[in-house]
């Protein structure tokens, strides 16, 4: 996708560093920032400088290559990346892919994963596109855009891609706590793609269906388990549960490989918890343009933060990925996989 006029991906390879577009920025910064060695990779990571499922998968992928290049150990390496973010299965796609490929050429078995995945966004968006009616007011959670994706996107992708269509969608753009990804990322990518959106509180969704102000629901994924149910960001299952309610149809778009079929049910995904403090805690920039953080709960109180949830499988109505739409089943998705 185009910033300022140029064309980006969300990571990158540059001459034996690996280059990232800086997400704990945005929107109040543009930054590209760099991971030199194994480290810089783990902390790009954890403190989500790099986030989203699919673009999670390929810095990991070129963290392999980078440590590798620097004479590291591939397997210990491997053993560090992918305990870095538990949920996303694409983080250890990745490094499986990497894994399994030429052991002699690891940056370009990375390289072929990272343009798989692109292809793939794309895709999903055309895929999802035939779902969309013009003007149609969809509501999405968290960021499912390039930033999340490499390139184009998950449920963003469909949006772009309706949006080139000339269809004039609308999207309404849930905030996302604790982080606010939503407020930050997904509005951002919308402006910069012209767009038409607002911003909402998470908490708003099922008034404004129950108002008939919502069409359809389309969300990413972390993790999608072998009978369908799907792991996403925290809110994403209140979501789904108000669309039911109201007959919007909810649908998942991701990538093939976040379908993980060796997690039998959404029971089996590990779900996350970090730290307190992004829950009693925001950041911000002040009047003066100052990054900032502050704390907004009672000085005494705790708090919990598990950073997914999961959605079950008979309150989704399809699953988009690159190859089509399909059902969330256990019988569906192996056969959609084959």
């Amino acid at each position: 996708m185009q910033v300022n006029h140029k064309q980006y991906r969300a990571v990158w390879w540059d001459n034996g560093v690996i280059k990232y577009v800086d997400q704990r920025l945005i929107p109040y910064r543009f930054e590209v920032a760099e991971a030199r060695t194994l480290s810089d990779v783990v902390d790009a990571i954890i403190t989500m400088g790099v986030r989203g499922a699919p673009t999670i998968g390929v810095m990991a992928a070129y963290g392999l290559a980078l440590a590798t290049s620097n004479g590291g150990n591939p397997a210990a390496a491997y053993k560090t990346l992918a305990e870095t973010r538990p949920t996303a299965v694409n983080l250890k796609v990745g490094l499986d892919r990497v894994m399994g490929g030429n052991a002699a050429n690891i940056l370009e078995n990375a390289r072929r994963f990272d343009d798989s995945e692109v292809a793939a966004a794309e895709a999903v968006g055309e895929n999802g596109n035939q779902l969309i009616s013009p003007n149609a007011r969809i509501l999405t959670h968290c960021n499912t855009g390039w930033l999340a994706a490499q390139d184009w996107g998950t449920a963003a992708a469909v949006i772009f891609k309706a949006h080139h269509a000339g269809k004039k969608p609308f999207v309404f753009v849930s905030e996302t706590r604790p982080r606010l990804q939503g407020s930050r990322l997904p509005a951002w990518e919308m402006t910069n793609e012209g767009v038409d959106h607002v911003v909402i509180p998470d908490a708003s969704s099922a008034f404004l269906m129950s108002r008939s102000e919502i069409d359809i629901v389309i969300a990413g994924a972390d993790r999608i388990a072998a009978n369908g149910d799907t792991a996403n960001k925290i809110g994403t299952y209140s979501h789904a549960l108000a669309a039911k309610a109201h007959g919007v149809p909810f649908y998942i778009a991701a990538p093939k490989s976040t379908i993980d079929l060796g997690t039998p049910t959404g029971a089996d995904i590990e779900i996350e918890e970090r730290d307190e403090s992004e829950v009693l805690s925001v950041r911000g920039v002040d009047e003066n343009g100052v990054l900032r953080t502050v704390r907004v709960a009672s000085l005494t109180s705790g708090a919990r933060n598990p950073a997914f949830d999961v959605t079950p499988a008979d309150l989704i109505a399809g699953i988009i990925t690159e190859s089509g739409v399909v059902k969330p089943t256990v019988e569906a998705m192996h056969a959609h996989l084959m």
